[in-house]
Order: structure tokens, then C-alpha cells, then sequence
């Protein structure tokens, strides 16, 4: 029997469309030829972390305009 000890785990599951959707448009802001059938293994080590890179940077500059829209409110 093998775990999963993967801490890539949706906390909200309905957005992973939205993430999926953000890779390709992360890829193609970067001039990365992401492949539509989601196969990644031919991108290069440096392709797949600058995806991933910049889709943590969106995702926390969301998070911290998302916090300051509502600090106001307590």
C-alpha cells in the first residue's frame, strides 16, 4: 500500500478549472508553448517552475488585495 503524502491539495475543488486555465495563460504570457493536451514532459525543468513561479505570485496578489478589501470591513 502506497500514501499520498502530496500537499498539492485543492482546498476549494471547484477551482481547479480556474488553475488549469491560469497555467495556460501564465505559459503563454511567458512565451511557453504549454501542449493543450496538458502533457508537460517536454518543457524544461527552468519552463515549468517560471509557470509555476508566476502563477504563485498571482495567485498571492489576489490573496493580498482579496485581505485588504477586507480589512476595512472589521
Amino acid at each position: 500500500m502506497s500514501q499520498n503524502n502530496s500537499s498539492n491539495n485543492l482546498v476549494v475543488k471547484q477551482a481547479s478549472g480556474a488553475l488549469e486555465q491560469m497555467k495556460y495563460e501564465v505559459a503563454q504570457e511567458l512565451g511557453i508553448n504549454f501542449p493543450k493536451d496538458g502533457y508537460a514532459g517536454n518543457l524544461t525543468s527552468y519552463e515549468n517552475g517560471s509557470i509555476g513561479g508566476y502563477i504563485t505570485k498571482r495567485l498571492v496578489t489576489l490573496a493580498e488585495q482579496h485581505l485588504a478589501g477586507q480589512a476595512g470591513q472589521f
